[in-house]
């Protein structure tokens, strides 16, 4: 009659109750994985606590078994309440006149982290013995185990299984030894007066009277318990995985409500290439920041995206994505001069061009890095050792404009100086690239001319899709990729293996290196995020040696590009006369034959200039002049554009005192140059 009473009592109080509302429960961190859902990247809930979502079958097994043997031995056969647990604890307070044991079973605890209540009175029991039979009947066994995984508190904002293994251990609960499980079952009961970061001893004993409980009760044998207690507390909470943070924060912008993303990358291969470039940046020097780009070329996947080489390291402004920012390619982009001209049947990798000192369009004269000079050398020869004047001549016959239209037909981002059309030195980086459509780029070259839409998603929605499109024709991709495998390689590298073409900005701003065979296309860059000038910052020397470290690490034997069928493959000799020798005798263009060269004619050349900016809060402005030329011009100031160039005079405001490069442009690319001190 009693037990009638008491369950009509019950009735009548879960009558009073509103009803359940699991929307908070059911908040969850957002969390990015890779192509084989390993994790990534998790993101904090926007309250700030780390909830990541699990389901019991990614839980160890023998984790599971010493919580039920220690939290509640008949979970999966009672209706959300045990009967005899409670009876039990009712006993021992009665004959103890303190609480010995409890009587919860893990659906109370879930209905408490459900439904939190700070007072601790019989009401608030009977609320959660409620509540744990209607979320029992309502989600069934695994769901209320899968919310107890998620929310049981660990400490501080870390709740559920998932979270405190990863901080606790730095791995997923996927597997766990005795001790690691013990003390994650443990620490629910008191998060915060155990938590191991912070009380380490307490943590200890915890976890070792969860391995006696689950000794004497058969889940683990003695010896296990004895070994298991053994082994060290954590006694710090450990980060949690930060990888590919820049494409993990992209794809959130793109689809915030998503919980769970997958990215087309490769984890393991993303965290050796971060690791791979977080090395080479601190031994380059500080403040230098590293970005590297992987492609699949059969499929347009993002395999590996590097943006810098710490995303919390603000000494090198690592939460800049270097992978997309405009910056100035150097040499980077002659591939695709020489494949227009093939193309356009201008020349063959045997055609013979001149590389000596030349005036091109009023007073461009082009020098070789090393400002040597080769003479007569086959176009091929010409590409693999990057000379410039050659590379010079053959744009000027191709045509700057139509250059630079057929790279942005193609779907690259090309960012000229302001109001400047196209000129001659866009064969040696006057314009800007982003890391990733240089990539995409070189990825077409493998790809016989088809430029790749990049893929990194697996699921949900893409970012605005890059066009794809066509850089060359089959054949030209060929003759270029052929080429380039023949490029001498860096002293560390075995030669012929990759493709691959090398570059450096004016000033040694930027260095890069850019390498594909038929599988997968890698590109490097190096430099400093804010633009500064890095003496001795080569492509060469700083960027290849990364990137055939970053091949090797891609793993596999590369596979050069299949031949194209069509391909012209013969010596100079066997050349039609016209294709054997591009000649220079005449002037390519009216410019040439102009009588008054380009020319800054204020400042002069090694001028000191007082413009009072010793004094605070001092902007002077110095003004800009040139003659000849053909306009409109293009005035500069350390290979930064001046807003207001376009004219023959202009002005300047510098930002302090110091050395100035002053340069100017004419629209045929004719340029000068003239370093001044500020004062």
């Amino acid at each position: 009659m009693a037990a009638v009473v008491c369950l009509l009592a019950l009735w009548r109080f879960a009558a009073t109750l509103p009803p359940l509302d699991l929307t908070q429960a059911g908040l969850r961190s957002t969390v990015i994985l890779d192509r084989d859902g390993r994790l990534l990247r998790p993101y904090a809930t926007p309250d700030g606590r780390w909830r990541l979502p699990l389901a019991p079958g990614e839980v160890d097994p023998r984790m599971l078994a010493m919580l039920w043997a220690y939290e509640d031995r008949r979970f999966e056969s009672h209706p959300g309440i045990d009967p005899v647990a409670i009876l039990r604890a009712a006993l021992q307070l009665g004959l103890n006149g303190r609480i010995v044991s409890g009587g919860s079973t893990l659906s109370m605890q879930v209905a408490r982290l459900v439904e939190p209540r700070p007072e601790r009175s019989l009401a608030a029991k009977l609320r959660q013995m409620v509540r744990a039979v209607e979320l029992e009947r309502r989600l069934g066994k695994e769901s209320v185990l899968e919310l107890y995984l998620a929310l049981a508190p660990y400490g501080g904002p870390v709740e559920g299984l998932r979270a405190a293994s990863l901080a606790y251990f730095g791995r997923e609960p996927a597997r766990l030894s005795h001790a690691e499980a013990a003390l994650l079952v443990a620490l629910p009961q008191a998060p915060e007066a155990r938590r191991p970061d912070r009380f380490p001893e307490r943590a200890g004993r915890a976890r070792d009277r969860v391995l006696d409980i689950a000794a004497q009760r058969g889940v683990i044998t003695q010896a296990e318990a004895q070994a298991a207690k053994a082994e060290p507390v954590p006694a710090a909470r450990k980060p949690f995985p930060m990888l590919a943070a820049h494409a993990a924060d992209a794809a959130t912008a793109l689809d915030p409500d998503a919980r769970v993303q997958r990215l087309t990358i490769d984890g393991r291969l993303q965290a050796t290439l971060e690791a791979l470039a977080t090395e080479r940046a601190n031994a380059a020097g500080p403040g230098l920041s590293t970005a590297i780009l992987a492609i699949d070329n059969r499929s347009g996947t993002v395999l590996a995206q590097v943006g810098s080489p710490g995303y919390l390291d603000a000494s090198r402004s690592g939460a800049i994505d270097m992978t997309a920012a405009i910056r100035s390619p150097g040499s980077a982009l002659k591939p695709f001069i020489y494949a227009l001209a093939f193309e356009n049947g201008v020349a063959h990798p045997e055609t013979l061009l001149d590389d000596r000192p030349v005036r091109f369009a009023g007073s461009y004269a082009p020098e070789n890095f090393d400002l040597s000079y080769q003479g007569t050398v086959t176009a091929r020869r010409a590409l693999q050792l990057s000379l410039n004047v050659p590379a010079v001549d053959l744009l000027e016959t191709v045509g700057a404009a139509r250059f630079v239209a057929r790279l942005r037909a193609a779907g690259a981002r090309i960012e000229l100086p302001r109001e400047a059309p196209p000129g001659l030195p866009v064969a040696l980086g006057g314009l800007g690239i982003t890391l990733t459509d240089l990539a995409r780029l070189f990825s077409g070259v493998a790809r016989a001319g088809s430029v790749p839409n990049l893929v990194r998603r697996l699921d949900g929605p893409e970012a605005t899709p890059s066009a794809e499109g066509r850089i060359v024709e089959p054949i030209a991709a060929w003759y270029v990729a052929d080429i380039l495998r023949g490029a001498p390689p860096p002293d560390t590298a075995l030669p012929g293996r990759i493709a691959y073409k090398t570059g450096t900005s004016y000033g040694y701003r930027d260095a890069w290196a850019v390498g594909f065979d038929r599988r997968v296309t890698i590109a490097v860059w190096v430099g400093r995020a804010d633009n500064a000038a890095v003496p001795g910052l080569v492509g060469r020397l700083v960027a290849a040696p990364i990137l055939f470290d970053a091949f090797a690490r891609y793993g596999g034997e590369p596979e050069p590009v299949a031949v194209a069928r069509e391909a012209l493959i013969t010596t100079t000799l066997g050349l039609p006369p016209p294709l054997r020798h591009i000649r220079r005798d005449v002037p390519k263009t009216f410019a040439a034959t102009l009588g008054v060269p380009l020319k800054i004619a204020y400042p002069p050349d090694g001028a000191r200039v007082d413009l009072g900016l010793a004094e605070p809060g001092s902007r002077g402005s110095l003004a800009l002049k040139a003659l000849g030329g053909v306009p409109p011009l293009t005035w500069m100031v350390n290979a930064l554009p001046v807003a207001e160039g376009a004219r023959r005079q202009s002005e300047w405001h510098p930002d302090g005192a110091g050395f100035a490069r002053i340069s100017v442009m004419d629209a045929t690319g004719a340029s000068d140059s003239v370093v001044v001190r500020l004062e």
